[in-house]
């Protein structure tokens, strides 16, 4: 797997009561529009202060010390909430470590949902190799990819442009037995139509009809969502 350097941001939690976490949470297609709604997601103390001391380590020596000292001592839904915490932050490298470190608990049990949430943290930074490695891992704890599985790797790749390879795993997806769903279509196509690649936009377009009842008027959301990317019309 390639290494990779990054500078931890020295950021701290502005809360009031550190208990109460407000979260933006968006929903929707990836960089595409985005509808906002609130909630309010409760991180514990212990949760919150080990975010922080992760991301307070300036060496690895530090860092070694954070893990021995509060990393470890972490219950188990505390330390789930410290990663996903650390996802949302974008702490690529930190959330790497705790994720490995997560896979050495003795309650651990492969789970594919956390291969998927790594492959999309690190498939939107085009990190291709970790997004690749987390799929070879994930098979090695005798998990097989899923449909959301696919879809991330498929992103990762458009995301490098690397149309050939991003088409490839479509395929394989297919040929899998997982089929396309909105999501997984609508990142297809408008990367397609984005690398000019219109003949295999034209020919995806086309298979919707296979998964949708009224493939044109998912067809017509994805043009309107997103008109910049559309170089060809359905017809």
């Amino acid at each position: 797997m390639s290494s990779f350097k990054l500078d931890f941001l020295q950021l701290g939690f502005q809360q009031k009561n550190p208990q109460f976490h407000k979260l933006r949470i968006t929903c929707g297609l990836r960089n595409g529009p985005r509808k906002a709604m609130w909630r309010t997601r409760i991180l514990s103390t212990e949760a919150i202060q080990a975010v922080q001391s992760l991301k307070l380590a300036q060496n690895p020596s530090k860092l070694d010390q954070v893990f021995s000292t509060k990393i470890s001592r972490l219950l188990k839904c505390d330390l789930m909430d410290t990663l996903a915490e650390l996802q949302r932050q974008n702490e690529l490298d930190l959330s790497l470590k705790v994720f490995s470190f997560v896979r050495k608990e003795v309650w651990y049990v492969p789970d594919l949902s956390l291969y998927n949430d790594m492959m999309k943290m690190f498939g939107k930074k085009k990190m291709i190799e970790t997004v690749e490695h987390l799929v070879l891992e994930l098979r090695n704890e005798g998990l097989e990819p899923d449909a959301r599985t696919y879809t991330e790797l498929i992103g990762a790749y458009f995301t490098v442009e690397m149309v050939d390879k991003a088409m490839e795993t479509y395929e394989l997806m297919k040929a899998s037995g997982h089929v396309p769903d909105k999501l997984t279509l609508t990142i297809v196509i408008r990367n397609l139509d984005k690398a000019g690649e219109d003949a295999l936009s034209k020919a995806v377009r086309k298979e919707c009809a296979e998964y949708f009842d009224y493939p044109d008027k998912f067809l017509e959301e994805v043009d309107r969502s997103f008109p910049k990317r559309r170089s060809l019309i359905h017809t």
